[in-house]
């Protein structure tokens, strides 16, 4: 069961391998640059958010989108490339391997590198500040960072699945998918937001990542709305990405 799955996973792991430093370097640039500019250049000029010093605040945030994006990137370029340049996704119809295998591998591929980005970006912010938590804050943070990515995968699968043209994908990321990160709540609490827009606000998938994330790492409370929310929107996005791609495939 899932042998297909793991093959496919198998195989982008690999790749991975060839170009890890690379893509380590660039991936850590972005991020890290936000929190030396924000958490470190403003904190003599921005007051403690809720309690937390700004730095410790948007630091969890940080982490979250680093493996998020890397998830929607694998996820949508992979697939695109795979599909339309290498031309693999041929080679997998005429193997065993079914279409739940592609989608699940290509989940489990967006999951690992988001995973490896997000601990390589940690790593350096944990040195810049005296950021620390208990080992029990971690685990509870896992669970929005697993769910999280498996969300993105998903939707990045069904992009790279959909769209045509490469540069279509760069304009869903700056249409769609960096506001949705930036308005969730990663320099800024969600009681800033108006009180009539602040249920809408909290029901976004994004909310319930970043926000969600940030309580579990800094306080380890799980917030049961956040977690019902990814639970239903991962399980939507999965049965969606299936439904798109074996729609594509059988064109």
């Amino acid at each position: 069961m899932f042998r297909g799955a793991f093959t496919i996973w198998g195989r982008d792991m690999w790749v991975l391998r060839r170009s890890v430093f690379s893509e380590l370097v660039a991936v850590i640039a972005y991020p890290i640059t936000l929190y030396l500019a924000f958490g470190v250049g403003l904190r003599g000029y921005i007051a403690d958010v809720e309690g937390i010093p700004y730095a410790l605040f948007i630091a969890p945030g940080l982490i979250s989108m680093t493996a998020v994006s890397a998830a929607f990137d694998e996820g949508s370029w992979s697939m695109w490339f795979h599909r339309k340049v290498q031309r693999t996704i041929e080679e997998y119809r005429v193997t065993p391997i079914t279409v739940y295998d592609i989608v699940i591998g290509k989940i489990m591929s967006g999951f690992s590198l988001g995973a490896i980005k997000g601990i390589a970006v940690a790593g350096v912010i944990f040195l810049l500040t005296p950021f620390r938590f208990p080992f029990a804050h971690f685990l509870t943070y896992l669970l929005f960072i697993a769910l999280g990515s498996m969300i993105f995968s998903c939707v990045g699968t069904i992009c790279g699945t959909l769209i045509e043209k490469p540069e279509n994908i760069g304009r869903v990321q700056g249409v769609v998918i960096v506001p949705l990160i930036f308005m969730s709540g990663i320099f800024f609490p969600l009681s800033s937001y108006p009180e009539t827009a602040l249920p809408f606000v909290r029901a976004l998938p994004t909310t319930a990542i970043f926000e969600g994330a940030r309580l579990a790492l800094l306080q380890g409370h799980v917030d049961t709305q956040f977690c019902l929310t990814l639970l239903v929107t991962a399980a939507v996005s999965f049965a969606l990405a299936v439904w798109v791609f074996n729609r594509k495939i059988e064109e």
